[in-house]
């Protein structure tokens, strides 16, 4: 199974690089491991964290596309679907099936038609449009659906700032 993950893994990257989406851009941490990647969002225009460019890892099980890869931020981010140490929580990445928690319809989550393309337009909508309701992160949650304007804003805007800083390192 290893052999057909990494071939489409390679033909993803290619594709990618060939024609790259809007908003994000990709490549592998490095070159001898196809399995473990870095993205870098761009801040989704219009919402609050534009400007930003968010550096997060894509780790990929050698049974992709069966299951899905894990998705964590290493740039500091403020949302209600990041957990504090970086993990990304949204359904697409959620493993395939029912759901033991009865939030989410089964083709919410992982299936594997799903591309990096695909998961990365799921994360910059999600960066637009926050979900509260199963938090990974309680307390962006709680400032998100209470003062979206107030204190939430204020630390994403310091987020944003950081990550301008960092992306010239």
């Amino acid at each position: 199974m290893t052999e057909q993950s990494a071939l489409l893994l390679r033909k993803q990257l290619a594709e990618l690089n060939k024609n790259p989406v809007e908003g994000f851009s990709a490549g592998l941490i490095d070159d001898d491991d196809i399995y473990k990647w870095e993205v870098v969002i761009i801040g989704p225009q219009d919402t609050l964290f534009e400007g930003g460019f968010f550096k997060a890892y894509l780790t990929f099980p050698y049974d992709y596309p069966l299951r899905p890869p894990k998705m964590k931020f290493i740039t500091e981010i403020w949302h209600p679907n990041v957990a504090k140490n970086g993990d990304v929580c949204i359904s697409i990445l959620h493993e395939p099936g029912e759901d033991k928690f009865g939030y989410e319809k089964p083709e919410e989550r992982w299936l594997p038609i799903h591309t990096v393309e695909t998961i990365m337009i799921s994360v910059i909508s999600m960066l637009a449009d926050p979900n509260s309701d199963s938090p990974a992160n309680v307390d962006a949650a709680k400032e998100w659906r209470e003062d979206p304007n107030g204190e939430f804003k204020k630390k994403v805007a310091r987020c944003v700032r950081k990550s301008q800083e960092m992306a010239f390192d």
